[in-house]
């Protein structure tokens, strides 16, 4: 185990979540931040990363050779099944549903098209619809199944001779949609249950879907659903830099790389440490750069909501930092890096901690995590991509009588994905070196919170609120939980170590994901039946 570890109980607590906003001010956004520096600063809209290397001919920052924030596009092919029925005399003819004439196939197109543009609309993630189809019969579903893309919603309607199972390929993501007062009722109203997920017996026997997968009426219920396909479709196969090479927390932790790579199928980029060193002492030679990133850090911490309570040399050094780290994603072709020993090897290289330029990364929409602990980074990306906002990699301490302290050095400050929160720049706790952010984020904000156990079997996760931002004596951000589940359950339910928590409610996105990986979850927050 990594000498590091020794410090506290939870391991390297604080030093790690750095971003480079150093040229953000309280009235810019983070897809909207200044690039320049110095009295020429200027602004940019740039959606990824800003600080690159000064060019000397110009005395701005140049945009070329820095790391793009990665988010691939959910892309779902809608499709409407249906029948047109035939009149028999004296006998049955037509099955359940409002859609039996080519007309009301026309209108209905009109009507899914109209809900897929709302759909569009109110994403809040990166969605992509392919133009509707509307099928009747088997050999049209194959080949719609063969397409590109990540998975179907099918809008039953009707059909008949296996044409959803068919679609459904459980090898993607799919949903069935189901009408009862949106429209014309759909056949499948009366029988997604007992046919489709039961094929007429009481066990479950469709491959890929179960009772989650069904969705009647609501455009909601199909968004959340979506924006959890979203990022898991962003977290399976995500490579990401991990500088001192791959870890996990204690001694359960370390089969965690490996979990990440099998389950996760993660690409993990070892960096060793001799190779930061060096890009860290060539960077520090670069005037122009050095220039650069001063002039950030003064204007970083020039914004009103930010206070300074160490060296503004260890701030300046954390730009610098950033800027290495930014490099190093460059050219592994990610967003995404964490660090290892970040609680004694970097410190001296850097003459600084990681912890700023974790936080700052963080807030400039790619994924910088402390600890190199893989039993919870996989919960971060995924929450991050479920979210679309900043997480904060945290410490969790002993639950009790409804409320639970979460700390780490290395919070983000855009925790809405837009906002600064306000926040003193200390020095990293266990070190009393460098430079750590403690965030103060909003009395009564609701929180997500995934905890994650050490096989990636069950994970845990709960709703609470900010009910506090105290100043004790251990990881720089920190924050007391009020908690909306069963302290005692919660406590009775904890595996693993490191937490995971972001703003919002994210829990139903998040339990729908992990089953189409088959990890078990736990949602313990307190609900009120519906």
């Amino acid at each position: 185990m990594n000498s590091d570890h020794s410090f506290h109980g939870g391991a390297c607590s604080c030093c790690m979540h750095s971003s480079c906003e150093g040229c953000a001010t309280d009235g810019i956004t983070r897809r909207s931040f200044i690039t320049g520096v110095g009295a020429a600063a200027g602004a940019a809209a740039m959606g990824g990363f800003m600080i690159s290397r000064l060019n000397a001919a110009s005395a701005t920052i140049r945009e070329e050779g820095q790391p793009v924030a990665i988010d691939r596009p959910l892309k779902m092919k809608p499709v409407l099944i249906y029948s047109i029925p035939q009149r028999r005399k004296a006998g049955s003819w037509r099955s359940w549903g409002g859609i039996q004439t080519h007309a009301d196939v026309s209108e209905e197109k009109d009507r899914i098209n109209k809900e897929l543009n709302w759909l569009k609309k109110n994403s809040d993630f990166n969605l992509e619809f392919l133009p509707l189809a509307a099928i009747q019969n088997q050999e049209q579903a194959a080949e719609i199944a063969k397409g590109d893309h990540d998975g179907v919603i099918m809008f039953a309607a009707g059909g008949w001779g296996n044409v959803l199972e068919t679609l459904a390929d459980p090898k993607k993501w799919n949903i069935m949609f189901v009408r009862h007062r949106t429209g014309p009722v759909y056949l499948w109203y009366e029988i997604a249950h007992n046919r489709f997920l039961r094929k007429t017996v009481d066990q479950f026997g469709q491959p890929g879907m179960d009772v989650q997968d069904v969705v009647v009426d609501s455009k909601d219920d199909l968004l959340w659903r979506l924006r959890a396909f979203h990022g898991l479709k962003n977290t399976l196969g995500k490579r990401i830099v991990a500088v001192g090479g791959p870890s996990g927390w204690g001694v359960g932790g370390q089969k965690a790389p490996k979990i990440s790579r099998n389950l996760w199928n993660m690409e993990i980029i070892d960096v060793p440490y001799d190779d930061l060193g060096k890009r860290i002492k060539k960077a520090r030679q670069d005037a122009n750069l050095v220039k650069a990133c001063d002039a950030a850090a003064k204007t970083y911490l020039k914004d009103k909501g930010t206070t300074l309570d160490t060296s503004r040399e260890f701030v300046k050094n954390a730009f610098i930092l950033t800027e290495v780290f930014k490099d190093v994603m460059f050219e592994a072709g990610t967003d995404a890096i964490t660090i290892n020993s970040c609680m004694g090897t970097i410190m001296p290289m850097s003459e600084t901690t990681a912890c700023l330029p974790l936080s700052l990364l963080n807030d400039q929409g790619c994924l910088a995590f402390c600890e190199s602990d893989f039993v919870v980074i996989p919960s971060g990306i995924l929450l991050h991509y479920i979210s679309n906002k900043p997480v904060f990699l945290n410490d969790p301490t002993y639950p009790h009588h409804g409320v639970v302290t979460l700390a780490h050095c290395t919070a983000p400050r855009r925790m809405d994905g837009e906002h600064l929160e306000k926040a003193k720049i200390l020095t990293h706790f266990e070190s009393d070196y460098g430079a750590a952010p403690k965030v103060e984020m909003p009395l009564g904000q609701k929180l997500t919170t995934l905890a994650p156990d050490f096989d990636c079997k069950k994970w845990v996760g709960f709703e609470g609120e900010v009910e506090g931002n105290p100043f004790m004596d251990i990881c720089r951000s920190q924050i007391d939980v009020a908690l909306n589940c069963d302290t005692d359950k919660l406590v009775e339910e904890m595996r693993g170590f490191h937490w995971m928590t972001c703003y919002g409610d994210y829990l139903k996105e998040a339990g729908y994901a992990l089953k189409k990986v088959n990890v078990d979850y736990l949602n313990l927050t307190k609900t009120k039946s519906a």
